[in-house]
């Protein structure tokens, strides 16, 4: 990753795709696997978690937690912003917004992937975080509102897409575009990623790996390959070749 002159060691000046969750562990679990894949085609790639997840019950401290999410984003190999707006007090409005959309602003993705939506039984931080992504994307591009964004240029995302948290339902996404990313060689990185987080999910927790990987299985084989995730677009996806994009050769 590049850097310019004034950034700090390590801190890249722009990044091709930004996955933004509510809590360290969200992105993990929602789309690991794509992030990594990204990574090994070449590019850069960063996550922004709105809040450090703390209090939580399994966490000895926000410290505890956020080496955990360093080491998560060391393994999937991303730069990691983490916002300190309140975890179990996340809601939607308007300093939030503007905050995530001068990180979108300042690092100048083409991409941002966001929560799709609620999760039923889960956070409903979860619910508030969709709202707040969605509205600073919007903000990102906007003009004539300079002081309130400190004076970083405007940026316009070219695309937005979502994951969904909501393993406990059986209904598929809504959106307009839905599709299957490739993890087969990056599964395994997804899993170490989560595994990080030990203090979120010990032994007894196991369940939760259970799931990601029968959601990784079952996307996978709809889709032609060992191991996918599902994502959804905001806009129809355009075939230029329709024989080519239905009938991909396979190796």
């Amino acid at each position: 990753m590049s850097t310019d002159d004034n950034s700090p060691p390590g801190v890249p000046d722009s990044l091709d795709v930004i996955a933004v969750g509510a809590h360290p562990d969200d992105v993990e679990i929602g789309c690991g696997g794509t992030l990594a894949r990204l990574v090994q085609q070449g590019y850069d790639v960063g996550i922004v978690d709105l809040t450090d997840g703390e209090p939580t019950p399994g966490s000895p401290s926000p410290e505890v937690r956020l080496a955990e999410a360093a080491e998560a984003a060391r393994i999937l190999g991303v730069h990691r912003e983490t916002m300190a707006f309140p975890n179990r007090r996340l809601f939607d409005g308007f300093e939030v917004r503007v905050e995530l959309a001068k990180i979108f602003r300042r690092f100048r993705p083409r991409i941002v992937i966001g929560l799709e939506g609620p999760t039923p039984m889960a956070s409903p931080d979860h619910a508030e975080a969709a709202k707040i992504i969605d509205a600073a994307v919007f903000y990102s591009r906007l003009t004539k509102w300079d002081e309130t964004f400190d004076g970083l240029p405007v940026h316009t995302i070219e695309q937005q897409a979502w994951y969904s948290l909501a393993f406990a339902s059986l209904d598929a996404p809504s959106g307009p575009a839905r599709f299957v990313v490739d993890i087969s060689e990056t599964l395994e990185i997804k899993l170490e990623s989560i595994r990080a987080y030990r203090t979120q999910f010990p032994p007894e927790k196991n369940r939760v790996f259970r799931l990601v990987e029968g959601r990784a299985a079952l996307h996978g084989a709809i889709s032609g390959f060992q191991a996918g995730e599902l994502l959804t677009g905001a806009r129809p996806l355009g075939i230029s070749d329709l024989v080519s994009t239905l009938c991909p050769t396979t190796v």
